[in-house]
Formats: structure tokens, sequence, C-alpha cells
């Protein structure tokens, strides 16, 4: 049952050959039995989840479903705010808050009857690649638990790689769907910044921070993609566009589509890597689609303008954390001054303070012009490499990551190295731009490769189909767990 699809769940769901409640339970077995060895939840309410699955049992009892996806489980990453649930960010500064409201996302998968799982471990508030900079300790990968799953939605890849959920929500600031979807060998899609609000995701980076979805399926990603799309009046970066979407996988879909491949995403990549994903490009010339190589000149400067404008937009938006409205205060403190300090202090962890400083060292007096604007005009040289790429091509076809999963503590003394490594993901965030990471199979030490798949504003439908036609000709890969 844990294995189905979505799509599957569903079906089994309106035949009533399986109850929600019994859904929820092989769901609740799971969670409970390798949740300590793999760390993807920081928050498990069984008591909640059973309870959820009764009135969604009940409701179709009566013929009154809210949705076809009534009664399936998901999991929501812990930066998107779930009322009445713990929402820590995986950060000792918010380590007992409860928000008062739900974030739309949240909301709307609500209203179709999504059950709730628990919220997923991440590094705090987004920042990392790995889930090492958690709170609550690492997250593990299920194909290897020495690896790391990925980051910064670490938690909700290896939720959904090992069994302990069928669908989750992520969020992606600079890769952190993709990247741990690659690393977990699921399907991750990060859309079209504007396709989904923002309104309740606990802000990084708000002009790059964007809400997404996990699955094993292309299909079942996509399908909770199409339930938390929208416009919403509480978020006025938030758009309305026809939800036109769906992974078929149906071989035809590819005919006549042009595909771009940059070089400068293929250099220095293990031959494994780049042996595989070139191999799928060749299958998709074979299905009728056109390949053409294309140019993405200024990549190379893609991390270093991300960590600027990042750490920038951070540095604004984690000064709300005071010690005085919410979140963690620092006890016996009798000057204003020392309770902001010690509140930081004690409540951050190392990741977050030594983004915080370089984001406020660039806004400062005297260097903004130098760091902050010059990474601005950088950004948008990115955003006019990708519109000419676009005027020539449907999809842009590359890997997802520059390795497969790496050790448990192999890059936390080198922050650079970690940082190099989101340099093939970073791009679609400067620009704006959707993209999904599908597995295509494994590597020699049996640990999944992702391929990157990137379209045009709104243009999920041209990733999705190309996304689907890629997952029908590669080998589904499950952990051994």
């Amino acid at each position: 049952m844990i294995h189905k699809s979505i799509r599957e769940l569903s079906d089994l769901l309106a035949e009533k050959k399986i109850s929600a409640k019994e859904l929820a339970q092989a769901y609740s077995d799971r969670i409970q039995v390798h949740n300590d060895r793999i760390n993807a939840y920081i928050t498990f309410d069984n008591d909640r989840l059973m309870k959820e699955a009764e009135e969604s049992d009940a409701r179709r009892a009566q013929g009154a479903p809210l949705s076809e996806y009534d009664g399936i489980p998901i999991a929501v990453k812990d930066n998107i705010c779930t009322k009445g649930i713990l929402t820590t960010c995986a950060s000792g500064i918010l380590r007992n808050f409860v928000p008062p409201y739900d974030a739309t996302a949240y909301e709307k998968l609500k209203a179709k009857g999504f059950l709730t799982l628990g919220k997923t471990n991440m590094d705090e508030f987004a920042m990392g690649s790995t889930t090492e900079n958690s709170f609550f300790g690492p997250a593990k990968n299920p194909f290897n638990t020495d690896k790391v799953p990925g980051g910064s939605s670490g938690g909700s890849a290896a939720a959904v790689s090992a069994g302990m959920a069928p669908v989750a929500l992520g969020s992606d600031t600079g890769g952190s769907i993709r990247q741990p979807a690659a690393f977990c060998g699921v399907v991750g899609i990060k859309p079209t910044y504007g396709r989904v609000s923002r309104y309740g995701l606990v802000a990084f980076a708000s002009s790059l921070d964007q809400i997404g979805s996990f699955g094993r399926t292309v299909d079942d990603a996509s399908a909770v993609l199409g339930v938390i799309s929208g416009h919403d009046t509480r978020d006025s970066t938030s758009i309305e566009r026809e939800i036109d979407f769906g992974g078929s996988g149906d071989p035809d879909s590819v005919k006549g589509m042009v595909i771009g491949v940059p070089d400068e995403y293929y250099r220095g990549l293990p031959d494994e890597i780049t042996g595989a994903i070139k191999k799928k490009i060749s299958d998709l010339e074979r299905m009728g689609a056109r390949v053409e190589p294309i140019s993405l000149k200024y990549t190379d400067y893609a991390v270093p303008i991300y960590y600027l404008i990042a750490t920038a937009e951070a540095s604004s938006n984690l000064a709300r954390y005071d010690g005085v409205r919410y979140g963690y205060r620092a006890e016996n403190i009798t000057r204003l001054g020392d309770l902001y300090t010690r509140t930081r202090h004690e409540g951050f962890g190392k990741e977050v303070k030594r983004r915080i400083i370089l984001g406020t060292f660039s806004l400062s007096s005297g260097y903004y012009d130098a760091y902050y604007m010059k990474a601005l005009q950088g950004r948008t040289l990115i955003i006019n490499d990708f519109k000419d790429a676009f005027s020539r091509v449907d999809v842009i076809i590359t890997p997802t990551t520059v390795s497969t999963a790496f050790g448990i503590g192999e890059k936390v003394s080198d922050p650079l190295s970690m940082y190099m490594s989101d340099i093939l993901t970073i791009s679609a965030n400067l620009a704006a731009l959707p993209g999904i990471s599908v597995p295509i199979g494994k590597d020699s030490s049996g640990l999944p490769i992702g391929i990157q798949i990137m379209g045009n504003h709104f243009q999920e439908k041209k990733i999705l189909q190309a996304a689907g036609a890629i997952e029908k000709i590669s080998e589904a890969i499950t952990p051994d767990i």
C-alpha cells in the first residue's frame, strides 16, 4: 500500500477497498519503525492523523468526499505554517512555535481532504544543502544512512523516498526541492515564482522562495502542485494562471519539442552522471524531440550572485526574531540590547549566523553598491541569458547535481564547497523559472542520479511532459528498507 501512487490510492479509497484510517495507519506504522533512523520528521502527531482519517472516512460514507484525494496523507516541510502544529523551521529560536494560522498551500490541501502526516526535517530556516543544519539533528538518506538526503527540504525527500509519505511539500530557494529529490531518488518540482502563494511560508529570501512538491512519480508531484497553485490575495507576488499541466508520460508529448543542452552545466562532472543524462537526452531525440546546443554563459556567476542576494534578504527577514514577539527568549536579561543579542546568539545555528552576517555586510553603508547592487545587475544578466535561450528552445535539460549524495559531515567544515554544490539549481531561482528533478537510475555505488528539466515562466506543462516521457523510459528506484 505504501508504495502505490496517490492516483492508485485514490482509486482504492473511492472503491472502498481501503479506508483512510487503514491508509493512515500504514504510514503511521512505517514512520514509527523508520523515523528514528532516517529522522525525516520533526513532528509526528498520530492522534491528529487518525482523527483526520476518521473524518475523511465519514465523508466518504456519506458520499461527500472533499475531492478525489480525500484521505491521502501528505508530509509538510517545517517552514510551512500549520495551525495548531509546531512549525520550528528546524531552529532553536522557533523550537516551541505553534502558528495561529495555516499557510495558503497547506490550507488548500486540507480543503481537498489531504491528511497531515507531520512536519519534516530541514536545514535551519532553509539555509543549507544537506539537512545537517537542523536543531533536531540531521536527516539521513534512505539509500545509505551514512549519506546526506540533500537540503534544505531533505526531510520531505527522505520521507517520500523511504515510504513514510506518498507525497510531500517542500520549499525551494536555490535548489532545495530539486537537489534532495535527486539525492533521494524521487520527483521534486519547483514551480515558477508566483505560481504558488508564499503566504505562511516562513521567509528566507523573499524574491527566491517558492513552495513545491515531492512525489514518487511525476504525476503525483504534478497533482499536488495543481492543488496548491493559484492566486492568493494575501500574497501580492502570486499570479493566477491556468493549471494546464499533468505528467502523462506519453512519448508523443515530446515530439517536436526542442531541448536545449547548455555545455556550462556539464563541465567537470563525473562521467557516470553526464553519461546517464546524455543517454536520456538521446532517448528523447529518438522519440521525436530535437536537441539544440545552447550557452548560458553567466552560469559560473550564479553562486556568488545568489549568496549575496539570498543572504541580504535573509538578514532583513530574520531581524524579526528578537525575543519579544514570538519564539525563543533568552532568560535573566536586564537590558533590551542584551535581549536581542543573547536571544539570537542562543537561538540561531552556525550557518544561519554566517548568512546573516554576510547579508548584513553586503547591505551596509559603503558596500551596498559594490556587492548587493552588483549582484542584482548580475541577476539581470542571468535572466536575459535564459530569455535568449527560451526564444529558441522549449525546455533545458541538465544534471540536477554535480555529484550523487555525499557523506554526512563531509562538507560541514567547508562552506564554500557546500555552496558550490548548488551551482546547477540556483539559476532557476534567480530567473524565477520552473524546474523539476526526475530520478533516472543509480551510480555504481547505488546512489540515485537525477535529471533536471527547466522551462520558461509558467511552462510547467512542458517540463512535466518531458519529465513524464523520461520517467516512462527510466527504471523505478526505491531504497532497500
